[in-house]
């Protein structure tokens, strides 16, 4: 799910354009929909699946309280580490209590473009999900399906390798790496990074002077341990499992990220559930505060009960080998950390993965601000990119 970048405090890499132009002819016709999202490690094969009563993990009846404007919301997520916003908010009640008598049901998804077509179709209302796929839909139905109302996590990537084969960062030429999709956050993150370096690599292909491997995080383990790949930029907690097959970590991504920091999992909405119930979203954006809030404070407490939520929806915990140095690279946050969304979205362009977007109007920061105002918190800001 996932992140990418030429740092804005140098505008682009050197080699940034040195990226096959032949990329741009070779992927003319993927727009914004080749920008797709990370699954993690642990999720299960289906795209979606609701849980057995339909409902979030704080139980299958609402709690009791004030009635907002309706009678459900219908959240979707992922059952990944980066998710935890949501896998803790809701196993404790926590989203419940701010919603009151307003019913929770929820859908766990592997893939964001999945979850976009169900916010676009009405089957949720809310959603968290990467940055890649935001951008996707925004610009797909042309500013009109969905707004980024807040942040939720940033974080949580690296590049890891085989030590017998790359031994280092300057070890890279002719090695071959894995992302977990083509033109998702991760991917793009990689090609960035290989072009500022001042490797040619083809975009589409992944053909050149290191070869971009594209496979997904469920099979990149077994990949590994078959020498097919020598090295993958990939999320947690896929990164913290290549960890424990042997695998070294060469770069974690937020050391190349101003102030260590670059979103990889915000929070958004269906413009039209905004619009008929702005009251139901502050909710849930309240819940959302307090959850995060909640990890930083409990932050043992939430790893765990993050973990059996992922058990629940995805059938296996992790092993605390992995989950407890995944758990310890992301930071969960409220800020959805927009002027790294643009760069992202500027990086995908330059690889020749992206159309330019028009991003103006993606976030509507409003209700969020609004709920940090009541509890004492500094306002975020959305980069110019806010309602107009």
């Amino acid at each position: 799910m996932a992140p990418n970048q030429a740092l804005p405090h140098t505008p682009a890499h050197p080699g940034a354009g040195r990226i096959r132009r032949s990329a741009a002819a070779a992927v003319a016709g993927l727009t914004a929909v080749a920008l797709l999202s990370a699954c993690g490690y642990g999720s299960k094969d289906d795209d979606k699946k609701t849980n057995a009563a339909g409902d979030s993990a704080s139980g299958s009846a609402a709690a009791s309280g004030a009635k907002l404007s309706a009678d459900t919301v219908k959240i979707g997520y992922f059952a990944n580490l980066t998710h935890g916003t949501p896998l803790v908010g809701l196993q404790d009640g926590i989203f419940q209590k701010e919603l009151g008598s307003t019913q929770i049901k929820t859908q766990v998804f592997n893939a964001g473009p999945a979850e976009i077509e169900a916010l676009n179709a009405g089957s949720i209302d809310i959603g968290w999900i990467g940055p890649s796929p935001a951008i996707n839909g925004y610009t797909k139905s042309e500013g009109k399906s969905l707004k980024i109302i807040g942040g939720s996590a940033s974080g949580g990537v690296k590049l890891v390798a085989n030590p017998d084969k790359v031994a280092s960062l300057d070890d890279l030429k002719g090695k071959k790496i894995a992302t977990p999709q083509l033109g998702n956050t991760q991917d793009v993150a990689l090609l960035n990074y290989l072009a500022g370096k001042g490797f040619k690599v083809d975009a589409a292909s992944g053909a050149g002077d290191v070869s971009v491997v594209r496979s997904d995080n469920k099979v990149t383990p077994d990949a590994y341990k078959q020498g097919s790949i020598d090295a993958a930029w990939v999320p947690e907690p896929t990164a913290s499992k290549l960890v424990t097959l042997g695998a070294k970590v060469l770069l974690n991504e937020k050391d190349i990220w101003p102030d260590k920091k670059f979103v990889i999992t915000n929070i958004i909405v269906s413009q039209k559930f905004l619009t008929e119930h702005p009251d139901v979203v502050e909710a849930v954006l309240r819940g959302s505060v307090s959850t995060n809030a909640y990890i930083k404070a409990n932050p043992d407490k939430a790893k765990a009960t993050a973990n059996e939520a992922i058990k629940k929806e995805a059938g296996n915990a992790l092993d605390a080998a992995i989950l407890d140095p995944a758990w310890a690279d992301i930071d969960f946050l409220d800020d959805p950390l927009a002027s790294t969304l643009q760069t992202e979205a500027d990086n995908a362009v330059t690889a020749g993965l992206l159309k330019k977007p028009n991003l103006n109007g993606i976030y509507d920061l409003t209700l969020l601000n609004k709920v940090l105002k009541e509890k004492g918190q500094s306002p975020v800001a959305d980069a110019g990119l806010g309602a107009k």
